[in-house]
This record gives structure tokens, sequence and C-alpha cells, in this order.
């Protein structure tokens, strides 16, 4: 009994913690360019923060029920111990209590595994970015090449094209030295 409001208060801080990294993980799937793994990653984030919504909700409604089984059984204390001194009714109410305290533990450990869940998704996320950074350098090396390529292909076309003409100019020479030879011999 005396634990709870410490084991109360740090499942609440998990909750924070898990709802701050649903909205880290809401910033993420955002960027993801590929719209179905985009889709996932939203239904995912949106599953995770329920579910933290929902942890939250239950640990309030059991907090708020401890506050007030602990204030009816110290009145009732109260009540019985002027009357009679203590009775059987405040072991029952305590094992009311004990009963909130095991459920509290069992939000804690849902809630944990909520947060592990959290943690493995955004490495998940890490993940992918560096796959996305590679293939993205991969495919500019490639349009880089294709790049070069094109420009020697547009060389090699330009140096063909002069290399005919040289061609036809030689031949075109070559008969006409030979006219003029026959024609100054005859």
């Amino acid at each position: 009994m005396d634990d709870s409001p410490d084991l109360s208060s740090s499942v609440k801080r998990d909750i924070t913690q898990v709802q701050s990294l649903c909205s880290n993980m809401d910033s993420l799937w955002r960027s993801i360019p590929v719209k179905p793994q985009r889709d996932l990653w939203r239904r995912k984030s949106e599953q995770v923060g329920e579910e933290a919504e929902y942890l939250n909700q239950s640990l309030e409604k059991i907090t708020s029920r401890n506050r007030r089984k602990m204030l009816e059984a110290k009145e009732k204390a109260d009540l019985l111990g002027r009357r009679s001194g203590e009775g059987a009714h405040i072991l029952q109410i305590f094992d009311e209590e004990a009963q909130a305290m095991n459920s509290v533990k069992n939000s804690k450990r849902m809630l944990e595994d909520s947060y592990s869940s959290g943690v493995a998704i955004l490495s998940k996320y890490a993940e992918q970015k560096d796959r996305l950074k590679r293939a993205q350098r991969k495919a500019l090396d490639v349009l880089n090449t294709v790049g070069l390529s094109k420009s020697v292909l547009r060389l090699i076309e330009r140096r063909n094209r002069v290399d005919t003409w040289i061609k036809y100019v030689g031949m075109i020479a070559t008969l006409v030295i030979l006219y003029l030879f026959i024609r100054w011999t005859r």
C-alpha cells in the first residue's frame, strides 16, 4: 500500500514517455516516401498512441478508486475504532486494495511492453532511413554514370562524323590528283 503512489507515478512517467515516443513516431512515419509502408507505420503509431491513452485512463481510474477506497477505509477504521476497535471489514478493504495494486502492476507491465514496442518501431525507422539513403546514393551514382555515358556517346558520334568527312574529302582529293596527273601526262 505504501508504494502505491510511487508505482502510480512511475507508471504515469512511463505513459508520458510512450506518448512522447508516439508523437516522434507520428513525425517519422510522415517522412516515409512509399505509401503502403507509410500507411502501415501510421496505423501502428495510432495503435500505440491509443493503447497509451487507454492505459493512462485506466491508471487514472485506478488511482481515483484507490484514493476513494483508502479514504473510505480510513473513515471506517475511525468509526469502528471508536465503536469496538479493529474490525474484519478493514481486512476486507485492504484485500480489495491489494487487488487494485496487482491491477496497477499489470498495467505497468503492459506499458513497458508498449514502450519496448515503440523503441523497436523507432529503430526500424532508423534502419529504413539508412537503407533509403543508400538507395538514393546508388541511384545518384547510376544517374552520374548515365550522364557520363551520354557525353561519351556524343563525343564518339561527333568523331565518327568528322572521320566520315575526312574520308570523303580524301577520296575526292585523291580523284582530283589522279585526274590532274592523267591530264598532265597526256
